[in-house]
């Protein structure tokens, strides 16, 4: 028994998602961070490899050289798998690189840029047998896990309907014009991607509604905005869908809602109640019933199914959030690597995985397509 080793691509000093997977999986005990290329430039690497205390030897000045020369160390040395926290048109090839090397892989949303790229990645994580995980954090939630639960068990019963949010209001200006923002990258296609706001947040809806209803969006119809003088990706959206079961859903999603912060939301409704959670309130889960009274769940309390409890790190009344929830993803990721590395199998990995990652770009491609048919219903695929 012993800490995993991770080395991460991208997240050098200053970088927040970078900062976040370092906490997250710290959180536990279970990982130490061992080697890194921080940055594209080797200089920043370097400086941002130090102020983390690794060694200079283990500090690269790019992603094919810390693969490389990781994969020659011995392996109780070696870094045991990557964490790739860069821009999303860097995600793609270290991740490959990595996988064909034998390294396991946990990337930042969304996965790749292309559908053929992510169809890639899941041929090679078959062929190795390597691990992936992708960072839907908000699935850690203890009350997403509840929801999740409750709705598997039938508790809810048939899913009706379907009504997710996420707003946001940091590109209510044209932030991207601004030489100092850190974060005008995501305006850029080459870079984002064909989704803006649509693949940075549009995909954390799509994920939790799958991932919670246990269904599969079958179709869409999007409209997407572009608010942003002169901009190319969309910044706002507004999405029906068609669940698999044939249950209806509303999803809308913006960077542009002035004065928004980080309004996730998602309501459940089905034949004899419903849930509802909204991440600027993580710790409670809202139930609504057609014979009882309106009851409200958090994390520790009573009634809880085992697949929260399990993840409800402190005692009832502390808050349970964003790096918590985060640090859930790292350890259902660490716990089946442990077990795979002691010759064990899991058979239901309870973090997101490369096949999340494909049906992300599957719903950012069809609301693409859709929008640009003027809302013209368009099946995932």
């Amino acid at each position: 028994m012993r800490k995993l080793r991770m080395g991460m691509v991208g997240g050098g000093t200053g970088s927040f998602i970078g900062d976040v997977h370092r906490k997250a999986a710290a959180i536990d005990g279970m990982i130490e961070l061992v080697c890194g290329a921080f940055s594209s430039s080797a200089q920043r690497s370097k400086e941002s490899g130090k102020a983390l205390f690794l060694p200079e030897g283990r500090c690269y000045a790019s992603f094919e050289e810390m693969i490389l020369a990781e994969k020659q160390l011995p392996n109780g040395d070696r870094m045991d798998f990557v964490a790739i926290t860069t821009p999303n048109h860097m995600h793609f090839a270290p991740a490959k690189l990595a996988l064909q090397n034998g390294f396991h892989v946990v990337c930042d949303k969304p996965m790749t840029l292309t559908i053929e790229e992510a169809k890639e990645l899941i041929a090679l994580v078959e062929e190795t047998g390597l691990l992936f995980a992708l960072t839907h954090n908000y699935t850690g939630h203890p009350m997403v896990r509840q929801a999740k639960a409750m709705v598997a068990n039938g508790d809810i019963g048939k899913i009706r309907k379907v009504q997710v949010q996420y707003l946001q209001g940091w590109m209510a200006t044209s932030v991207e014009k601004e030489p100092s923002g850190k974060d005008f990258w995501r305006a850029d296609p080459a870079k984002s991607g064909m989704g803006g706001a649509l693949g940075d947040i549009g995909t954390h809806a799509e994920n939790l509604t799958e991932f919670i209803t246990g269904l599969k969006i079958s179709e869409l119809a999007a409209d997407l905005g572009r608010f942003g003088e002169g901009r190319l990706l969309d910044d706002d959206g507004n999405i029906l869908l068609r669940m698999e079961n044939g249950a209806k859903g509303t999803m809308s999603f913006s960077q542009i809602a002035a004065g928004e912060e980080n309004n996730l939301a998602i309501r459940i409704y089905g034949e004899k109640g419903s849930v509802e959670w909204h991440q600027e309130n993580p710790n409670e889960l809202i139930t609504r019933w057609l014979d009882q009274p309106k009851k409200i769940f958090t994390p520790n309390g009573n009634g809880l199914y085992p697949e929260a409890a399990s993840v409800s790190r402190i005692p009832s009344g502390h808050p349970e959030g964003y790096l918590e929830a985060f640090a859930t993803v790292y350890r259902g990721f660490v716990q089946h690597l442990m077990a795979l590395l002691e010759g064990k199998t899991v058979q239901n990995p309870t973090y997101p995985t490369v096949y999340d990652g494909l049906r992300g770009l599957q719903f950012i491609s069809a609301a693409v397509q859709s929008d640009s048919n003027n809302a013209a219903w368009t099946k995932l695929q």
